[in-house]
């Protein structure tokens, strides 16, 4: 199944050209992100000093009911790893929300695995473009994320080759 809405997407080469990393692939395919930000363009990853094996972390903010908290994401893709001082029930619906601006972050669509979820955009440059994000899913413990770089899902590329 497709994530990718390519019936609304348009590829139209008026953008700038990405001249910083924002995700590396390390040779054991490790796929670490380097650089992201919310929906106004605000960064979000070293903002708290958490770190994971040397990487600084992601950081978004949640609100569970009338509770809000940060949680600190591993930026390694597929590292389930994340800190928080918040106590959240497996399978709870999170609002998921910009740290600095306080907003919601996008909305990207419905995971497609049954489980109700949806997926929210991380941006991977700050351009804000759906082309290069994570996609997050919404319910916690749901370890369903997505990376599609230059309009590629790469996580799926580096299942599919382990080696």
């Amino acid at each position: 199944m497709d994530p990718i809405d390519r019936e609304n997407l348009r590829i139209t080469g008026r953008h700038r050209a990405v001249t910083e990393p924002h995700v590396a692939v390390q040779d054991d395919v490790t796929v670490v992100v380097t650089q992201a930000f919310g929906p106004k363009g605000d960064n979000l990853v070293g903002i708290s000093g958490v770190e994971f094996d040397g990487y600084p972390a992601i950081t978004i903010k949640i609100r569970v009911g009338e509770r809000e908290g940060y949680v600190h994401l591993s930026p390694l893709h597929g590292d389930g790893r994340k800190a928080t001082m918040m106590e959240v029930p497996h399978g709870t619906r999170c609002e998921l929300l910009c740290p600095v601006s306080g907003q919601q972050l996008d909305l990207v669509g419905e995971v497609e695995d049954g489980s109700g979820a949806k997926y929210y955009a991380i941006y991977l440059t700050p351009q804000l473009s759906q082309g290069s994000m994570v996609m997050i899913s919404d319910l916690w413990g749901h370890y369903h994320s997505r990376i599609v770089d230059e309009f590629e899902l790469i996580s799926a590329w580096a299942r599919a080759h382990p080696d």
